[in-house]
């Protein structure tokens, strides 16, 4: 069942408005990660995209008061980390502020370039940022895949209403 259009009752643009639309978009989760000067850094997220095939480049958005912005804002690389349905709580971690995002359970090495790298996801990208661009209060960061592994086994964690889920068939 789908939504009929009430042209009669537009709601005007605010935050609320976009965070209930894209609420109902279920998108692909992902982890991203980067060393800083402190450590290593990550965070969950939706907005990755698929930007180029030739070169090979992605993009993603995170808020300029993100605890990992300081560090992605200076990294020359990061790790992209598309998560499995098995990886709720691996999200949730990573999307929690104040969260030990890189202590026990979570299991990582240090990978190419420095960059942290999450062991047991579906597929992992170590990329190189090429850009920068301000968006309110995010920027999009845009990325030139070095290299990475898609083989990892299952199905893809998604985000949906609020809430990691599950593909159904």
């Amino acid at each position: 069942m789908t939504a009929t259009p009430d042209l009669g009752t537009p709601r005007l643009a605010s935050p609320e408005l976009l965070r209930s639309t894209f609420r109902r978009h279920a998108a692909g989760v992902a982890v991203i990660t980067a060393r800083g000067a402190r450590g290593p850094v990550g965070f969950t997220a939706t907005s990755l995209t698929s930007v180029s095939a030739e070169p090979p480049m992605i993009s993603f958005g995170i808020g300029t008061g993100a605890s990992s912005w300081p560090a992605i804002a200076e990294a020359d690389h990061v790790g992209v980390h598309i998560l499995g349905e098995h990886q709720s709580e691996l999200a949730a971690t990573f999307a929690r502020s104040g969260a030990d995002r890189f202590g026990a359970p979570t299991a990582w090495q240090d990978g190419p370039e420095g960059v942290p790298v999450l062991d047991d996801v579906l597929a992992w990208l170590v990329c190189r940022i090429v850009g920068r661009v301000p968006a309110g209060d995010h920027r999009i960061v845009l990325a030139e895949v070095v290299l990475g592994d898609p083989s990892g086994a299952g199905r893809p964690l998604l985000y949906h209403q609020g809430r990691f889920n599950s593909l159904r068939d």
